[in-house]
């Protein structure tokens, strides 16, 4: 009897320990559950076809008996009835459309829900927006509520709500293959994973402080956490570096057009954005600010940046552009380096000295690798082909040049080639979002993620000394990996103590 009366006191203490260690518990049992019913357009504004209107919440039901007017019932669950919409208080006919009816939990936010598919005609959707807010106890959505309520009731963690705003906002075929993948919960499983791991070395070295001395607990148990904290902790590094490529995805390649004067920059900018965006003139110096465009190239995102050519002047309102632009490069994920070949030296076995000299000039020390860059000879319909054949081969055995591309802004040759390149540039700085792991793609994830790897260092720092702080460094880590899903509480830890160990064998 005094040997339970132990085991139930030691296990108060881990508990307490516990609950004082997680202030953040998982947000679907702590969420209350809403009690108002809410109502949103939920396909796009304007005039089209179809407009869909969507309610959710305990009055969801009544609404739809009242405005579809059901007096025998709600129809069947997911199945679409055509019906005419009316107007509650007036009882006029606003359209005739399709209802449906989900009911709870098995439903987007896990509450009754409503929708209405209705013409999508600004009057339309109007009235019947009207005609739900004047029923007792409904009320306009907030922005993203609808979502909200789906995470608070399990539906969606945080990895799957910033993957379904994502892939609303996607506008590349590559943004939406990682947001898709993302919304999926790929993402979420994977942190998730780590989350089980590190739920398990804690809840081990917990049971080992509370139940040890009294030979209660199996041999071995911290040697087990010795090793599988290592191991986790190189792979959050092993996902930590990865160059930015999804965050590069999911906000846009930041590519930057640079180079002297009267190289044909802007040219080459107005070509890929397929239309006069920027000033073409002989004149140089013609650009001085910077000139910025949203393009998608090859189903990548790319923020295209114009800027004025880098040279010393006199000029204050000049030197402020090519300061603007030095700023730029030194800011881009990929400079296209514009040379005119006019400018080259006759020999061509002095082409790629002089193509190192101008690199030096163009591009920060930093930057200066071959992922960084593209080189760019252009003007090349001014030059003999037999000149630009020695270039090229020259170039070719210059074995620390990056590959060069040769083309003319005014008669497009070479430009299919240059496209290509770019292209390929591009997919290295994003990498496939459907190959390998699910990549990192906010910068919030990165912070809590390093944070986590940060509080792992703790339990390397006190394992030997103090157990219960080095317990404390993996509480700190998990909470950091619950932060990111938005899944994280006490309770977890303790049903891993009483599922993994036979306390008191």
């Amino acid at each position: 009897m005094m040997f339970a009366c132990c085991r139930r006191n030691t296990f108060l203490i881990t508990h307490k320990r516990l609950r004082l260690g997680f202030r953040c518990a998982s947000s679907a049992s702590s969420a209350a559950e809403p009690a108002d019913t809410i109502f949103a357009l939920s396909s796009g504004q304007g005039r089209c076809g179809l407009a869909v209107v969507r309610v959710t919440g305990p009055a969801a039901g009544g609404a739809l008996r009242r405005v579809a007017g059901l007096s025998c019932g709600l129809p069947a669950p997911r199945t679409a009835l055509l019906r005419s919409i009316v107007h509650p208080q007036s009882k006029e006919v606003l359209d005739r459309g399709l209802v449906l009816w989900f009911p709870g939990p098995h439903s987007f936010t896990g509450e009754d829900i409503a929708e209405f598919h209705i013409h999508g005609g600004p009057a339309v959707i109007s009235g019947v927006l009207q005609a739900l807010g004047s029923l007792p106890g409904l009320r306009p959505a907030e922005a993203g509520e609808f979502t909200r309520r789906a995470f608070h009731a399990g539906k969606l963690d945080l990895t799957e709500v910033e993957g379904l705003g994502d892939l609303i906002h996607a506008e590349t075929e590559a943004q939406r293959r990682q947001a898709l993948r993302q919304m999926a919960g790929d993402l979420g499983r994977l942190y998730n994973g780590w989350s089980e791991q590190l739920k398990r070395c804690l809840a081990h070295v917990e049971a080992f402080i509370d139940f040890s001395e009294g030979d209660l607990i199996e041999d071995g148990v911290l040697n087990q956490v010795d090793i599988a904290v290592p191991q986790l902790q190189m792979e959050i590094e092993k996902h930590l570096c990865d160059e930015r490529r999804g965050e590069r995805l999911r906000s846009g390649v930041q590519v930057v057009i640079a180079g002297s004067t009267n190289a044909g920059k802007s040219s080459l900018f107005n070509i890929l954005c397929q239309r006069p965006a920027a000033i073409v003139s002989p004149i140089a110096g013609t650009t001085r600010d910077i000139v910025e465009t949203s393009l998608d190239i090859g189903g990548f995102p790319v923020l295209l940046s114009d800027t004025a050519g880098l040279r010393d002047t006199g000029d204050c309102v000049e030197r402020e552009g090519v300061r603007r632009a030095r700023q730029m490069v030194g800011l881009a994920d990929l400079t296209l380096v514009l040379v005119d070949s006019m400018q080259l030296p006759q020999e061509p076995q002095m082409v790629s000295g002089f193509l190192t000299e101008y690199l030096k000039n163009v591009l920060p020390s930093a930057k200066d690798h071959e992922q960084g860059y593209v080189l760019i000879l252009n003007k090349s319909d001014l030059l003999p082909k037999e000149h630009i054949s020695m270039i090229q081969n020259v170039l070719t055995q210059t074995s620390d040049m990056a590959p060069v591309s040769i083309l003319s802004c005014h008669s497009r040759e070479g430009l299919d080639d240059f496209l290509t390149l770019l292209q390929d540039r591009l997919k290295t700085l994003c990498g496939d979002p459907l190959a390998g792991s699910p990549s990192l793609t906010q910068t919030r994830h990165r912070a809590h993620l390093q944070k986590c790897v940060d509080a792992l260092n703790q339990y390397y720092e006190y394992r030997d000394t103090d157990l219960a702080l080095a317990a404390e460094g993996l509480r700190l880590g998990l909470s950091s990996l619950g932060r990111i899903t938005g899944k994280v509480g006490a309770e977890d830890i303790l049903d891993v103590i009483f599922r993994d160990f036979c306390i008191g064998k």
